[in-house]
């Protein structure tokens, strides 16, 4: 029978405190993902890998925050269950990347800020709701990591940060380029987000690499526009059977120094690995391949990041939720600031 001392103890790690360490070999309290010796994986808040939630991003350096919104999807809806099913999925994840050394709750304050309030009835409202959650979450000098959603949500995220940081240099990783101008005179939806946000002066086209793309389009200009204004297009057929490694050591110079969003659309994978998403397409990215991609990322000036698309109806078994669990802790491994320890093997 647990003690009341041991509940005590896990609702101070569950019920959304900030600042508090489950080690006490921690310099400091840090915010650390609640491991299984205390309480069960089932158990618990649904939080982001069991992290505490905070209502605010004061003291935070990075947050998670979901954002269910999908009436921007043109194909199979459900990705605003994306949040929750991720949440859900991440009690697996640990706090220590083997692979890589990383240790990132070492260093960086970390913690789940829920959900971003919006409406779900009118697009372009939703959007305006996005920007103006996120231009919050960053007042702080906080930065975000989102779960998605449909793609459509990064536009209004990119507008709250390039407030912020000036037009940002994108890695973009995906089956489709959405660089649409419009869909049934409509301008905004998950097939436009990037041509508003270059429209816009969010992001700077010089140095932006798009990876993975693949399918059937309109027309060849489908890949002719974003070519044009100068992104860097790498099919998901240039990526047939290597390794990425070399790939990401020329983006790495393509970013320099400047400030660099990660947005990911988990249909970037073949839908062998990641079925649970709203426009699948075949011949795509494998887990192994991903993982060089945002590793490396690692030595880039990332301010923020994103991964949407998930959408759990498609996929009862759970897996397309946890693989983007498991690339959203990889993402924050890459984040500036990290501690990396040296792997014994």
């Amino acid at each position: 029978m647990f003690s009341a001392r041991y509940f005590g103890r896990i609702l101070k790690q569950t019920g959304h405190t900030r600042c508090f360490s489950s080690t006490s070999r921690c310099p400091k309290e840090m915010n650390r993902p609640l491991s299984a010796n205390n309480l069960p994986r089932p158990a618990g808040i649904s939080s982001m890998f069991r992290l505490p939630v905070q209502a605010d991003t004061e003291g935070l350096d990075v947050c998670y925050v979901g954002v269910p919104l999908d009436v921007g999807a043109s194909n199979r809806a459900g990705a605003r269950f994306g949040p929750r099913q991720i949440r859900s999925e991440s009690a697996l994840v640990r706090g220590f990347n083997k692979e890589t050394g990383a240790s990132p709750y070492e260093t960086l304050m970390v913690a789940d800020a829920g959900d971003i309030y919006m409406t779900m009835y009118d697009l372009p409202q939703a959007c305006v709701d996005i920007k103006e959650g996120f231009r919050k979450l960053i007042s702080t000098g906080c930065k975000t990591l989102a779960m998605g959603g449909d793609h459509t949500v990064t536009y209004p995220i990119l507008q709250a940060i390039a407030e912020k940081y000036g037009p940002v240099g994108l890695v973009h990783i995906d089956a489709h380029c959405d660089v649409n101008e419009h869909a049934n005179n409509c301008k905004i939806y998950h097939g436009t987000t990037f041509y508003r946000a270059l429209e816009e002066n969010l992001i700077d086209p010089k140095r932006v690499v798009q990876i993975g793309i693949r399918g059937s389009g309109h027309s060849v200009e489908d890949l002719q526009w974003p070519l044009s204004q100068g992104f860097r297009v790498v099919t998901a057929r240039q990526c047939y059977y290597k390794s990425l490694e070399p790939l990401m050591a020329e983006v790495r110079q393509q970013m320099g120094e400047g400030p660099v969003y990660i947005s990911f659309d988990i249909d970037a994978l073949d839908p062998c690995y990641a079925p649970g998403t709203g426009t699948p397409e075949i011949g795509g990215l494998t887990t192994i391949q991903v993982l060089e991609i945002i590793r490396g990322c690692r030595g880039m000036n990332i301010i923020g990041g994103d991964l949407v698309e998930v959408s759990p109806p498609y996929d009862t078994t759970g897996n397309t939720a946890l693989t983007a669990a498991n690339y959203l802790f990889e993402m924050l491994c890459v984040f500036p600031g990290v501690k990396y320890k040296q792997i014994p093997v």
